[in-house]
């Protein structure tokens, strides 16, 4: 709901602060007093065409703010973070209050006196990390949001909110989201086919809604089914040409034969054939240090290892019995013996396979790196991500070449699934018709009460040629303002007078289903008095009940239901300029002693009369009765 609106320099307001109510508030004034430029100042916070010439008269410019307070579920408190919004809880601007006045509090006991100044600059509040969080659209509870708007007399116009500048759109948007203003100038909220639709889903009740989230279900199934079947029919030639890549590909690849990790494995056994008589040499010279040149090269005076170790042993051979210790480092060397022994055999064996590897096997090699670094530079860093794509390649070929079977499987499911969406869709119809009735009805009884005894509100639903996302209708609200005329678009049926009391009586039905926040009606009441006057201002009581209501009125009927009072009134203020002065309007909320002398200057004209307040005084009370 709005908690204020301030308004600067707008029209003939200079300055003034509304204070708005929870339910229903009445701005009542004279003629001429400003009481339209309070439903200006909401407009301009709705994203309203700015106009300079609404700038007061020597202004530079005009600024108007609010105070919205919403639950932080709010759609607009996503709109507000998104556009870096910082907000505020109202619990914590109540706990920063409290703290500074604590604080105010111990430095006047001299608590604090001791502290000192740089130190006491780094401190931070314990409140000051609790009064804002930009987190707290996820968070129960509610937000308080900052809406701006700055008329330049030069014609600029500036929004913010919370603090931050943002687009016109957007503030229109977020206020869009809140409010809704219904006067004679203003377009209805339910002027699209659209916005009426929605209107009567929302009165239909659960069951409907229920029903309707399962046709939507239906429906988005089968536009992803249409839009499969339009992609592989409007895109034949591309897909053809892909497959015919994708084709000649997966031939080279397979031509091939690539085996996972074969790149890495090849350039290692590539790097060994190239140095093969580095390594043929050295696995020689280490064979003849272990185990020394074959028999038939046998040379006592040669050293090697073997025989080392062995002569060894054998020095320890004859004494190994006598003593555990010199035991166990004969039974090692003998250990060791072996192992040289073994290693001195596999190196010969490694030196003659070295042998067996002529050029012949390195010139092999060399030809399938090449062979594999084609297919690597073409689909992947490395022959793993070459078969990964081939592989993914081969999955989707399938589905290319298998264009043709698939769009007649899906031509017969888009069959089958159509002949159920329009089943479903004329089940929707079949519940919009009867709750049109019901809202009809309930309308016209709501119109019966705003002297429109006669006057008919039809809800026309009609097929439409093509299934929608909402079902296969369009909803038509139509008024037939008095017998014999022919029910006509809202709008086009009804004066403005009749027009506002229409919206009043579809906000009152529609009231406990309505997402927004405060209703603004200007001169809703224009053209009626007496019992009618009463029926509005009761109406709108009743509408107060569920949502924040803000009503210009010029019937004392109607302010008498009023929570929260306002009066503008005007004042002339002499200045120093050569126009000799100007006309100045202020606000201000009325007691009840005020207002009762408001609405004798109502009924009468005349504040003072003790017969007109003593009027006000039972319109009070009969408006305050059950």
């Amino acid at each position: 709901m709005i908690d204020y609106v301030t308004i600067r320099d707008l029209g003939v307001i200079e300055h003034a602060e509304l204070p708005l109510d929870a339910g229903l508030n009445v701005v009542t004034g004279e003629t001429g007093a400003g009481k339209t430029m309070v439903v200006t100042a909401l407009g301009l916070l709705l994203g309203a065409r700015a106009e300079a010439a609404a700038i007061r008269s020597g202004a530079p410019q005009a600024v108007v703010d609010a105070g919205i307070t919403v639950p932080a579920t709010h759609r607009c408190v996503g709109l507000a973070r998104e556009a870096g919004a910082w907000l505020e809880t109202p619990e914590a601007t109540a706990h920063a209050e409290q703290a500074a006045d604590g604080a105010g509090t111990a430095r006047a006991a001299g608590t604090v006196g001791d502290t000192d100044p740089a130190d006491a600059a780094d401190q931070t509040p314990a409140d000051q990390s609790d009064a804002v969080d930009p987190t707290l659209a996820d968070q129960p509870g509610e937000v308080e949001i900052l809406l701006g708007r700055t008329l330049s007399a030069k014609g600029r116009s500036r929004a913010s909110v919370s603090g931050r500048n943002v687009p016109i759109a957007l503030l229109g948007e977020i206020g869009s989201s809140l409010v809704t203003v219904h006067g004679q100038s203003d377009q209805l909220r339910l002027r699209s086919a659209a916005a009426q639709r929605r209107a009567l889903d929302r009165y239909a009740g659960p069951e409907f809604a229920a029903r309707l989230a399962e046709y939507k279900q239906s429906f988005t199934g089968y536009q992803v089914k249409v839009a499969e079947l339009e992609e592989i029919t409007t895109n034949e030639r591309e897909r053809r040409r892909e497959a015919e890549q994708l084709q000649l590909a997966l031939e080279q690849i397979d031509a091939v034969e690539p085996l996972p990790g074969e790149d890495h494995e090849l350039k290692t056994e590539s790097l060994k054939l190239e140095n093969v008589e580095g390594l043929r040499e050295a696995a020689r010279s280490a064979q003849l240090a272990l185990s020394g040149p074959d028999a038939a090269e046998a040379l006592d005076d040669v050293p090697h290892a073997v025989a080392l170790v062995e002569s060894a042993a054998t020095s320890l051979a004859a004494v190994r019995d006598q003593d555990q210790e010199l035991g166990e480092i004969a039974e090692q060397i003998s250990s060791v013996s072996s192992l040289l022994n073994d290693a001195a055999s596999e190196l010969g064996i490694y030196a003659a396979h070295l042998d067996e590897s002529g050029p012949e096997r390195l010139a092999a090699v060399h030809q399938r790196r090449a062979d594999l670094e084609r297919l690597i530079r073409l689909y992947g860093p490395d022959i793993d991500a070459v078969l990964l794509w081939a592989q993914e390649a081969r999955a989707r070929l399938h589905n290319l070449q298998s264009d043709s079977d698939r769009i007649e499987e899906l031509s017969a499911e888009l069959e089958e699934l159509q002949g159920r969406l329009w089943t479903e869709a004329g089940e929707l119809r079949r519940r919009r018709t009867e709750a049109g009735e019901r809202l009809g009805a309930a309308v016209g009884e709501e119109l019966a009460a705003l002297a429109m005894p006669r006057a008919r509100m039809v809800l026309e639903v009609t097929e439409t040629a093509e299934l929608g996302p909402e079902g296969a209708d369009t909803v038509a609200m139509l008024l037939a303002p008095h017998p014999g005329a022919d029910p006509l678009p809202l709008g086009k049926g009804a004066s403005g007078g009749e027009l506002s009391r229409v919206m009043l009586a579809l906000e009152v039905v529609l009231a406990e289903g309505s997402e927004t926040e405060t209703f603004i009606f200007d001169e809703v009441d224009a053209g009626v008095g007496g019992k009618a006057a009463v029926q509005i201002g009761r109406r709108l009581a009743m509408l107060a009940k569920h949502r924040q209501v803000i009503v210009v009125t010029h019937l004392p009927q109607v302010a008498a239901y009023a929570q929260n009072h306002i009066r503008v009134f005007k004042s002339s203020v002499r200045d120093d300029s050569a126009s000799g002065g100007f006309t100045a309007s202020d606000v201000t909320a009325l007691d009840e002693e005020q207002r009762v002398s408001e609405l004798a200057r109502m009924l009468a004209g005349q504040e003072d009369s003790e017969s007109a307040r003593a009027h006000a005084r039972e319109l009070i009370s009969a408006a305050a009765a059950p």
